[in-house]
C-alpha cells in the first residue's frame, strides 16, 4: 500500500482494511495535532484508488469493513464518495461496512439527501474528535465546530442510521479543570450516545501550536494524576452503552479499556491503582520535541 503521512486510525479499526483516498487533512488547524501540520492536504486520484483495490482484490483479499484514510476522508465531495464506495463494493463483494473519520463541519456540509445515500452506499461508523463537553475549551483549541453544531449534525446523522463513534481528551481543558470538563463531556455523551468512545491523555508537542500557547502563559497542561481523575470521573457518571478505549500509553504506558456499564467497576479499579501508585509523585508533564 503507498501511504503517504503518518497513519492514524482508532484501534478499533485495526482489523478493517485501510484504503487510502486523501493526504492529510483538510481542516488541520486544531492547535493540539501534529498528525497532519507537515502536510499539504489533498486528495488521491482515482487511478491510485482503483490500483490500490485492484492489488488487493487480486490477492484474495475480501475485507468486510474498510476504513477510509486520511484525517477526514468524509469531507471529500459526496459524488467522490460514492465512486470509492462503488469501486470497493465491485473489488470486495463481501464488504458489509465502510467506515472513516470525519468532523462536524463535513456533516454540515452534506444534505440529508447527500447521508442517506451515503448510508445506502455502505457508510456505517464515522469517528468525530469531540475532545471536550466545554465549548470555550473547543474554542481555545481552534475546533470545527461548538457545543450546539455537534448536537445538531450528530443528531442528523443518526436519524438516518449513521453510527457516531468519538474521540476525546482527558487533560485537553488544562490544568484545574479536570473535574468540570468530566462532567461536561460525560453530559454531552450521555445525550449523543456514541457506540465507542476514544480517549487520548492530552500531551503537549513543541510542533503544536499549542505549545507556543504554554510559552505564552495562556494554557497550563494537567499533569497525568489529573488527567487520571478526570478519566475515572468521566467512567462513574457515562450512562450510555458504549466501549470506552483510554489511552494513558505517552506518559505513564497505561489502558484502559472495557464496555460500559458492564466493566465499570473494573474500569474504576484500574484507574484508583494507577493514581495511588502516582499520586504522591506525579510523572513530569512531558513536552515532546
Amino acid at each position: 500500500m503507498q501511504y503517504e503521512g503518518q497513519i492514524c486510525r482508532p484501534p478499533m479499526e485495526r482489523a478493517s482494511y485501510m484504503l487510502p483516498v486523501a493526504v492529510g487533512c483538510s481542516y488541520n488547524a486544531c492547535t493540539f495535532c501534529t498528525l497532519f501540520k507537515h502536510l499539504s492536504y489533498r486528495q488521491l486520484p482515482k487511478e491510485q484508488i482503483e490500483a490500490e483495490l485492484c492489488r488487493v482484490s487480486a490477492a484474495g483479499g475480501n475485507p468486510q469493513t474498510v476504513f477510509l484514510g486520511d484525517g477526514n476522508a468524509f469531507g471529500l465531495d459526496t459524488d467522490h464518495l460514492l465512486w470509492i464506495l462503488e469501486q470497493i463494493h465491485a473489488h470486495f463483494p463481501g464488504c458489509t461496512a465502510v467506515n472513516m473519520d470525519a468532523t462536524v463541519t463535513n456533516i454540515a456540509n452534506k444534505s440529508d439527501e447527500e447521508l442517506q445515500k451515503l448510508y445506502d452506499a455502505g457508510v456505517r461508523r464515522l469517528y468525530l474528535g469531540i475532545e471536550s463537553g466545554l465549548d470555550d475549551v473547543l474554542a481555545f483549541m481552534r475546533k470545527d465546530h461548538n457545543l450546539q453544531q455537534a448536537y445538531e449534525q450528530i443528531a442528523r446523522m443518526q436519524k438516518i442510521g449513521l453510527i457516531f463513534c468519538a474521540h476525546m481528551m482527558t487533560g485537553i481543558a488544562g490544568k484545574g479543570r479536570w473535574l468540570e470538563n468530566a462532567e461536561a463531556t460525560a453530559e454531552f455523551f450521555n445525550r449523543t450516545r456514541p457506540e465507542r468512545i476514544i480517549n487520548f491523555s492530552h500531551f503537549v508537542h513543541k510542533r503544536a501550536p499549542l505549545y507556543r500557547d504554554v510559552e505564552a502563559g495562556r494554557f497550563t497542561p494537567s499533569d497525568e494524576v489529573e488527567n487520571l481523575r478526570e478519566a475515572r470521573r468521566l467512567i462513574e457518571l457515562l450512562q450510555c452503552e458504549t466501549s470506552f478505549d483510554g489511552f494513558h500509553d505517552v506518559v505513564i504506558e497505561q489502558r484502559f479499556r472495557g464496555q460500559l456499564p458492564k466493566d465499570r467497576e473494573k474500569l474504576l479499579a484500574q484507574i484508583d491503582k494507577a493514581i495511588e501508585k502516582w499520586q504522591d509523585n506525579p510523572p513530569e508533564i512531558k513536552v515532546y520535541p
